[in-house]
């Protein structure tokens, strides 16, 4: 008898263990979608160096880039269920779990990338803050860190200046529900594609254009399969860094310290890699046959603001509030 008991307690305690463990190892897996010469390709090779320098190798990060591990759908599924550590996406990427937590990549919200930066500040901006909260509570996913690619702007094959011009066209929506309110605000017909079939989508004429920050359009030759860019700066594309909240919280309390402020200082790189990149970024593009349209070739950005943020209110109206913090922020 006595062994019997004895047998049930160690069980017990092995079940426990097993159940409480941390759901992590000293490796996490990072997953994204970038591909190539992309920023946030840069920022996750150098940020995943700056977790094993900063934490002396008590934690490593392996990276996993261009949808190895899947699309955007696939990869925030495995970080909610701890199969992937931890991955980076637009913050509407976890919108199945809370869908406000999209007002972060909504359009025309940001006055400028410094203040795109620091609203998206998980250490400080209180709308990102709350909704985060939300995010542990509802999903078990924690956004530790961001991402700035720079503004996005429309590729097509052939000129746009307003949304006249793209009116029932085929565009690429990223899948996602913000994207679609927003290419209906273009005036065009949202078509869902995902960003590893996009160059097939383009080329093939599934999709008329695409919208994206310049580096991705030069990182994917989008230039082969499309003639123009319109410098609509629509969005400032910042990406949301998220972590499995088991794997976070399994994670010493100063090595997360470190880790949040490597993810701080590559924020802030990622910011000056883009600003710094655009001029040379526009140069390429010419000079591989694309055509630029600006405002001072017609292109009417506020033609596309008024209808792009209509249709935002009226597909999101509980983004109202957090538009309303964002906008404080300086």
């Amino acid at each position: 008898m006595y062994s019997s008991i004895t047998g049930r307690i160690a069980s017990a305690i092995i079940a426990f263990g097993v159940l409480s463990a941390p759901a992590f190892a000293e490796e996490l897996r990072y997953a994204h979608v970038g591909s190539e010469g992309d920023i946030q390709t840069r920022y996750a090779t150098e940020a995943a160096a700056g977790i094993s320098e900063a934490t002396g190798g008590d934690i490593t990060v392996q990276v996993f880039p261009a949808s190895q591990l899947g699309g955007v759908a696939e990869m925030v599924d495995g970080v909610r269920l701890g199969s992937i550590s931890m991955g980076h996406h637009d913050f509407a990427s976890l919108a199945r779990i809370v869908p406000d937590v999209a007002v972060f990549n909504a359009p025309f919200i940001y006055r400028d990338a410094e203040q795109a930066l620091a609203a998206t500040d998980p250490n400080s901006s209180p709308a990102l803050q709350e909704i985060n909260e939300k995010l542990i509570a509802e999903g078990g996913v924690r956004i530790i860190g961001r991402i700035y690619r720079g503004a996005r702007h429309i590729s097509s094959n052939f000129e746009v200046k307003s949304p006249a011009d793209l009116q029932g066209k085929p565009f690429r929506a990223v899948p996602l529900d913000l994207w679609v309110s927003m290419v209906k605000g273009f005036g065009a017909t949202p078509t869902p594609v995902e960003v590893a079939e996009l160059p097939t989508a383009l080329m093939t004429g599934l999709v008329v254009g695409q919208e994206n920050p310049l580096t991705m359009i030069a990182a994917n030759k989008l230039y082969e399969v499309q003639s123009h860019v319109a410098m609509t700066g629509h969005m400032h594309s910042v990406l949301a860094v998220f972590i499995n909240e088991a794997v976070w919280q399994g994670i010493s309390e100063d090595n997360r310290a470190k880790i949040t402020k490597v993810l701080d200082d590559k924020a802030k790189e990622s910011l000056s890699w883009a600003q710094e990149s655009e001029t040379a970024l526009v140069e390429e593009l010419k000079a591989n046959g694309m055509t630029v349209v600006t405002e001072a070739e017609g292109l009417d950005i506020e033609a596309f603001r008024k209808p792009v943020l209509e249709q935002i209110r009226t597909d999101f109206p509980s983004f109202k509030p957090y538009i309303e913090q964002i906008a404080a922020v300086n």
